[in-house]
């Protein structure tokens, strides 16, 4: 393999931004102090924590008291969802969610169930999109304290209807927190919701940063011990020089989407087009129109998505697979399986703003010779 590999996993974490690393070198060398502390260099630190909350709200368009920074978007997550039904603990013990969320938020939902609490998940079509009249009548039962739903699929790139699914939350008095990590940075969040997280390093910045949202009036209440850090959401000292390159990031990301969306969806449509017209016994999965401009994912039949992941690497293609079975679960994807389409043989190509045309041609071109030998091996002929 002589060409140079290509990475196409942007949806797990983006390659990151010019403007982080020159961020993140500046505030190396004057943002390493406590900025909780009152010397000179802790104060410094403070101007530079203040800086960036005060950007991060402007690009979220929410006020900086409301917007907290925390070790990355997993905890981000859980604290939202544990957070929020901690403050409704009066209202109730139900957690409303999709079938679609992110691991994060649906393990933070087992904990809530371990501790007594009870979830209503809310089923998506074929095309991964929340049954809104499901949606409608679990958030109107009696004890939801809180609802949770993805902005867009982190595994099909399907645009969930965040603004009609808040409406219905609003007529039932009920808080609505929305994962928005794959859309942050990329495609606007429609208004509406209470409580909202947010991960670096999906947009360009270093891994290890989230953004926890949590909008005023809203009744949210710390998971953890008591600390008076970042409004008392987010314990211990905040990593501050990553702080500032994610949110330099996030800046150029935002300023950078609409042109890099125009650039990369001609690239995911051609993905899509090309790949079940060359490779038998294939299914693209997810919105054909309301996705993400990034991501694309399809499933080949009769073959195993971690040997075609594999063979894949091997030709220089970094992508990912959630589907057959993962390495740590060994279980098929919940999201396709919530979707009822073919899960066998998932691979997921997410593209970022170093993804070329030439990578893509060259992917489209190699794709059907691997998927042809791998079923070979499998003693799979004639399709």
């Amino acid at each position: 393999m002589n060409q140079p590999p290509a990475y196409f996993d942007a949806a797990a974490a983006a390659p990151l931004h010019p403007v982080a690393r020159q961020a993140m070198l500046a505030a190396l060398e004057d943002g390493w102090a406590d900025p909780a502390k009152l010397y000179s260099q802790a104060r410094r630190a403070r101007q530079l924590l203040d800086a960036a909350r005060a950007a991060a709200a402007e690009v979220l368009r929410v006020r900086p008291d409301e917007l907290s920074f925390t070790p990355s978007g997993t905890a981000a997550a859980h604290a939202a969802v544990l957070g929020g039904l901690a403050g409704r603990r009066r209202a109730g013990s139900t957690l409303v969610h999709s079938a679609i969320e992110h691991s994060a938020v649906l393990h933070a939902a087992q904990r809530h169930v371990t501790a007594g609490g009870t979830t209503t998940s809310v089923p998506v079509d074929r095309a991964g999109r929340l049954d809104l009249d499901a949606w409608s009548a679990a958030v109107a039962a009696p004890g939801v304290a809180l609802a949770a739903l993805i902005s867009a699929s982190h595994e099909v790139g399907t645009l969930q209807p965040v603004a009609e699914a808040a409406r219905a939350c609003d007529a039932a008095g009920v808080p609505l927190y929305v994962d928005a990590a794959q859309s942050v940075g990329r495609v606007p969040v429609p208004e509406g919701w209470s409580v909202l997280s947010a991960s670096a390093h999906k947009w360009g910045g270093p891994p290890g940063v989230g953004i926890l949202v949590v909008r005023k009036g809203t009744r949210w209440e710390s998971p953890y011990p008591a600390d008076d850090r970042e409004a008392g959401r987010v314990p211990g000292v905040p990593n501050l020089p990553a702080i500032v390159a994610a949110v330099a990031a996030l800046r150029a990301a935002t300023a950078e989407a609409e042109a890099e969306a125009a650039r990369l969806a001609p690239l995911v449509e051609r993905i899509r087009t090309v790949v079940p017209a060359t490779v038998p016994d294939v299914e693209v999965v997810g919105d054909p129109v309301d996705r993400l401009p990034h991501l694309v994912t399809f499933s080949c039949l009769y073959v195993d998505g971690e040997a075609l992941l594999h063979a894949l690497d091997r030709r220089g293609f970094a992508v990912s697979s959630g589907s057959s079975c993962t390495s740590s679960t060994l279980r098929p994807s919940h999201v396709l399986e919530a979707m009822g389409v073919l899960s066998h043989g998932n691979i997921r190509i997410s593209l970022h703003r170093d993804s070329t045309e030439a990578e893509v041609e060259r992917f489209l071109a190699e794709l059907p010779g691997i998927v042809a030998a791998l079923r070979a091996e499998a003693g799979v002929v004639g399709l």
